[in-house]
């Protein structure tokens, strides 16, 4: 048998949680010498340390650990655990990656108050076109809603229009427009020449000419388009027009990277 000590050293644990796990009941000593009271552990224990340990890792709090291992779960059960929190983990660590982006393209649009070129801004005429369509719903307008709604979206339309046999011919154009309770109605387009048909898994949309649209040409990322939103706001206030109507985003290329990504935003104005 180990000494308490040299039990926490082959566990790479300490004493103190040794001494707090005897005290909950998840593991006791294999004999607690009764004139010095020192506990000792066989080799054997290290199987249920280790399976502590891997559960309280895990995120299970100690109440659940014992319950669990009184279930006496086995490698393949602890495995399935295992496999089952590192997605979560890297859900989570894609979540808060994405999240410090946002923070980061906030702090650049306080860094450039004041100093924001609106330069870029074109009034122009937009001419009509036909789209095919799929809609959801976000929970908001926040980046973090919209983007896991609209990139299966688009997606879903490519696999559907290639099913289908319908060209592509010109880029996806999308919208928002609000919905109940706050949501949004996501709309994912894809330009085509096909006249409605029944059997389509998708709508066909002709989207209606816009007369007097403020644009401007975002170069990057989707989650770093606020900013230029924001200009795009500024021209239109500073030049005496308001937005009527869905603004679009027009997705003129989208290579891989989406650092290259050039998205023309659309916003239908008319003048105050």
């Amino acid at each position: 048998m180990f000494s308490i000590g040299d039990f926490a050293q082959l566990g790479r644990v300490s004493i103190r949680m040794l001494r707090h796990y005897d005290a909950l009941g998840l593991l006791r000593p294999a004999h607690v010498d009764p004139a010095s009271g020192y506990r000792f552990y066989q080799a054997a224990q290290l199987a249920r340390l280790n399976r502590i340990i891997a559960l309280k890792d895990l995120g299970f709090t100690l109440r659940q650990v014992a319950s669990i291992l009184d279930e006496k779960v086995s490698a393949e059960e602890l495995h399935g655990m295992v496999r089952l929190r590192r997605a979560e983990l890297e859900e989570r660590i894609a979540a808060d990656a994405a999240r410090l982006l946002r923070v980061e393209a906030r702090l650049r649009m306080i860094e450039r108050e004041g100093h924001m070129s609106t330069e870029e801004v074109m009034v122009k005429r937009v001419a009509p076109v036909r789209v095919a369509e799929l809609t959801a719903v976000a929970a908001s307008y926040d980046g973090e809603d919209i983007g896991p709604v609209i990139q299966p979206l688009y997606q879903e339309l490519c696999a559907r229009l290639e099913r289908a046999g319908v060209e592509i011919t010109g880029p996806g154009i999308a919208c928002y427009e609000p919905g109940d309770d706050g949501k949004v109605v996501v709309h994912a387009g894809m330009q085509v020449a096909t006249a409605p048909r029944e059997g389509f898994d998708f709508e066909i949309v002709d989207l209606p000419a816009v007369e007097t649209a403020a644009t401007i040409v975002h170069r990057g990322p989707m989650e770093e388009v606020d900013p230029t939103f924001q200009v795009l706001a500024h021209w239109i206030e500073e030049n005496g027009y308001r937005p009527v109507g869905l603004a679009r985003e027009v997705y003129l290329d989208c290579p891989q990277d989406p650092k290259d990504w050039v998205t023309e935003l659309q916003m239908t104005v008319t003048r105050v």
